[in-house]
């Protein structure tokens, strides 16, 4: 896709992208969804090696659609949404679940902690013409106030422990009454049962696994739907 098939402001964004990466749009199918995904194409120069699931405080997870975003955006292929309904996506990345969402009828907002991300998702929203779609930077230790949210969804946002309770306090803010929650993991993350270990006390959660084949060999994603008690 060139950009020149893009909106004038998404095509000003674009160029600020490709000053500092090259880029592409990659195609996306999720059950009958299909997306272009705007993409870092030469993700070996950025990840050099790095291991993520070793020094998660150095490593742009943001960069890659891990397959655990890719099973979360499945769920959202799947899920019928109500006219109105609102969904928020935590570290979003290059928010493949959000838009998904987004493409299923709900009022999106994608949220990220850095600009640079927020533009990926801005020209990847623009490209598949989905104008319900919001972007916000949100510090989960002081995240700014917006309205409660019928959804909200996460792939890959745990990483080192001092983060399980300011999340679990956005969770707390950002959530509607009747509200719920989806999480998605590899399996070998080993935050995620020290995080529902904490978030029990608060939330009634139901798990599931999926396998997958992966470059990376066979692949098992955890499943997380939380409700409020």
């Amino acid at each position: 896709m060139n950009e020149i098939n893009l909106p004038e402001n998404a095509v000003k964004v674009l160029k600020r992208i490709r000053k500092k990466y090259k880029v592409g749009f990659e195609p996306l199918r999720i059950r009958d969804v299909e997306l272009k995904i705007l993409q870092v194409q030469d993700l070996e120069h950025l990840l050099a090696g790095k291991d993520p699931f070793a020094d998660v405080s150095i490593f742009p997870f943001w960069v890659k659609l891990w397959e655990a975003s890719l099973m979360l955006a499945d769920i959202m292929a799947s899920m019928p949404c109500q006219p109105g309904k609102t969904l928020l996506e935590l570290g979003a990345g290059l928010a493949a679940p959000g838009l998904v969402a987004a493409a299923r009828g709900y009022k999106v907002t994608l949220s990220d902690y850095e600009p640079h991300i927020l533009d990926f998702q801005r020209v990847s929203a623009a490209a598949n013409g989905l104008t319900e779609v919001d972007f916000r930077m949100i510090d989960w230790k002081t995240p700014p106030a917006m309205p409660r949210f019928d959804t909200i969804i996460g792939a890959e946002i745990l990483f080192r422990d001092e983060f399980f309770q300011p999340l679990l306090n956005v969770f707390n803010q950002y959530l509607a009454p009747q509200g719920s929650i989806f999480i998605a993991h590899d399996a070998r993350r080993k935050s995620l049962p020290k995080f529902l270990d904490l978030a029990q006390k608060e939330y009634q959660i139901a798990v599931s696994a999926r396998k997958l084949k992966s470059d990376d060999g066979d692949l098992t994603i955890i499943i997380n739907r939380l409700q409020k008690k």
